[in-house]
C-alpha cells in the first residue's frame, strides 16, 4: 500500500493544531442544543454526550485512576473506556464536557501510542464522530487533515478493522490517496474517518465499492 502525502510535522506544531481543535470543538458543542446531546454519533453505542465525555478522559483521570478503571474491567481497555464514559456522560452537564475541554487545550495527553499526532486524531476523529453524526459543516483545517492523513499504515487499520482490500482511497479536496484497487472517493476528512475504523451516513462515499464503509438502518 502506498500513502501519496509525505512529509513531516513538529511536535510543536502538532501541539498548537490539538489546542485549536480543543477549543473549536468546545465553542461548537456549547452551542448545541440540549436535545442533540442525546443523538447517536458515529461511536456505535455512544449518543453525543458520551463522545464528549469520553475525549476528556485523559485530562481528568490520574494513571492511578486508569489502571484502577482498568482492572475493574478486567484488564479490557474497550469496557473500561466504554464504562467511564457512559458514567462520567450522565453525571456531568453539557456545559461541564465542554469546558474540560477548553480548559484542557493545553493539556499534553497521548494515548497509550501515537504520540502528539494519535492525540490529534482522538480529539479531530472524535469531533467528527459528533458533527458527521448531527449533519454539521465542520470542516477541520487542512493542515490538522495532512497531519493525521500522513499516519494512516497498515498497523492502525488492522488496529481499528478497517479492510481495505482491493481498494484505493481517493480524497476529492485534496492531493492523497491510500491503497491500490476500486477507487472510493470522498472528502479527506470523511476517509479519514474510514481510516479510523467509522462508517459514514449514505451518500458521503463514491465509488461502487463505497458501501463496504456506509451505514446501514440501525447502524
Amino acid at each position: 500500500m502506498e500513502n501519496a502525502t509525505g512529509g513531516t510535522r513538529s511536535t510543536t506544531g502538532i501541539r498548537a493544531a490539538i489546542a485549536a481543535e480543543r477549543r473549536e470543538l468546545a465553542d461548537l458543542f456549547d452551542g448545541l442544543p440540549a436535545e442533540r446531546w442525546n443523538e447517536p454519533s458515529l461511536c456505535a453505542g455512544w449518543r453525543v454526550r458520551e463522545v464528549v465525555a469520553h475525549m476528556s478522559m485523559g485530562f481528568r483521570l490520574s494513571l492511578p485512576a486508569t489502571l484502577g478503571e482498568l482492572v475493574r474491567a478486567r484488564g479490557n481497555l474497550h469496557r473500561m473506556t466504554d464504562r467511564v464514559a457512559r458514567r462520567d456522560a450522565a453525571a456531568r452537564s453539557p456545559a461541564e464536557l465542554s469546558a474540560f475541554l477548553r480548559d484542557n487545550a493545553d493539556h499534553r495527553w497521548t494515548p497509550p501510542v501515537g504520540g502528539a499526532a494519535g492525540a490529534l486524531g482522538h480529539d479531530v476523529v472524535h469531533g467528527l464522530d459528533v458533527t458527521v453524526a448531527l449533519g454539521l459543516d465542520r470542516r477541520v483545517p487542512e493542515d490538522r487533515l495532512r497531519v493525521l492523513l500522513d499516519q494512516v499504515r497498515p498497523a492502525g487499520l488492522r488496529f481499528f478493522g478497517v479492510d481495505l482490500g482491493g481498494v484505493r482511497l481517493c480524497a476529492d479536496d485534496l492531493d492523497w490517496s491510500y491503497g491500490s484497487g476500486a477507487p472510493v472517493t470522498g472528502s479527506a476528512q470523511d476517509l479519514l474517518l474510514l481510516a479510523y475504523g467509522r462508517r459514514l451516513p449514505e451518500g458521503r462515499l463514491q465509488g461502487e465499492r463505497s458501501g463496504r464503509f456506509t451505514l446501514t438502518e440501525g447502524r
